[in-house]
């Protein structure tokens, strides 16, 4: 029972949601393809302080659990972008854990950030965390606020903003799982629905976990200007960054506990993805945190080495597996492909339907509240 009552937990706070769609329909989900509405929420264009040429953005993270597409996919982007200065930060020394798979080194912790930029950064991506109340966390992230960075929670980073007190009388949204939890803890925040990102001054906030990305371009929307943006999320594959969403279709299903049941008792196959210097961190992302939400499976980092491998934009990653070792492997998954990065989530998704079905592909991209094509 024990292990029965987790599962129900991690179902609960993890998957999400199950909409009210039936079991012919697709399992492959398209970002929202509309461009950004003059009448939606809109960053405030960025302004220049303490003469800096370009904007310092810095991603944080919590050693011991940060998920990894809240973290990878905003600081990809930004870096494709060219915007700004990116800085990889974690709270503590040492390798930064992603849930549900994968570690880096980060650039920075957060003692070196401030060594380095003692005015703090102008934008600050926070993901969420495996142990949102973290002291030293919240610690750094109400100390950037006060210096006047402005502050862009990513799902539940929007639980770690709203305990630095950040959040207090602002507009904000975050997972769907978790906006009952937000009403109850936070009402002195006004929590939205039905929205992707909500932009209030220096506090931005996004839907879960894919949202990442419409967010990601706003930023760089208001840093750059609407060319750019728009030039990266045609590159990237991303059709534009509308803050419309429909939360309401997401809703927990018996179907979905009982295939999450089915799958966390069935053998759990253990995934390698092939890793080189320069390989794209977004499509990787996209690639891991996905398989490793069906509880069916689980992702590695597989390189010809133990050394660390640089990814495309500059991030550190440490591989789990080196190819040929001893540790056992069920299979190794496809290459990362030379595609616009943001199409990996479909490939990957397609990949989920083909080995464990459809049901189990539309979980996963329930849990990253990724939502289907327009009918």
């Amino acid at each position: 029972m024990p292990g029965f009552l987790k599962l129900a937990l991690i179902v609960a706070t993890l998957t999400a949601a199950a909409p009210a769609f039936s079991a012919d329909e697709p399992a492959t989900a398209t970002q929202i393809a509309s461009p950004a509405s003059p009448a939606g929420e809109k960053i405030p264009p960025y302004q220049a302080r303490f003469g800096r040429q370009r904007p310092v953005i810095a991603v944080i993270g919590e050693n011991s659990g940060t998920e990894l597409i809240d973290f990878v996919v905003p600081y990809g982007l930004l870096s494709q972008a060219g915007v700004g200065e990116m800085v990889s930060v974690a709270t503590q020394p040492g390798p930064l854990q992603f849930l549900p798979a994968l570690h880096i080194q980060a650039q920075a912790s957060t003692a070196d950030f401030d060594s380095r930029y003692p005015d703090g950064a102008d934008y600050l991506v926070v993901p969420a965390v495996r142990n949102p109340e973290d002291p030293a966390l919240l610690a750094w992230v109400a100390a950037q606020g006060a210096k006047g960075a402005t502050v862009v929670s990513i799902c539940d980073g929007a639980l770690v903003v709203a305990n630095s007190g950040l959040m207090r009388g602002h507009r904000a949204t975050g997972h769907w799982a978790t906006q009952a939890q937000r009403e109850k803890n936070y009402p002195d925040t006004q929590w939205l629905k039905n929205v992707r990102y909500v932009a209030d001054g220096k506090i931005v906030s996004s839907a879960g976990v894919s949202a990442s990305i419409p967010t990601a371009l706003a930023l760089v929307e208001a840093i750059a200007g609407t060319p750019r943006a728009t030039e990266l999320a045609q590159s990237v594959g991303a059709g534009g960054w509308s803050t419309q969403h429909d939360s309401e279709v997401f809703r927990l299903g018996f179907g979905v506990y009982v295939n999450a049941i089915g799958n966390w008792l069935h053998h759990k196959d253990l995934l390698g993805v092939p890793v080189a210097e320069g390989v794209d961190e977004i499509a990787l992302a996209l690639t891991a945190d996905a398989y490793s939400r069906t509880f069916r499976s689980k992702v590695f980092a597989v390189a010809p080495s133990t050394q660390a491998i640089t990814t495309r934009h500059g991030l550190t990653l440490l591989p789990d597996r080196v190819v040929g070792d001893s540790a056992r492997l069920d299979r190794l998954l496809p290459e990362i492909e030379a595609i616009p990065s943001t199409q990996m989530l479909d490939k990957a998704l397609q990949g989920i339907a083909a080995s464990y079905g459809q049901s189990t592909a539309r979980s996963v991209a329930l849990a990253l509240e990724y939502p289907q094509p327009s009918q």
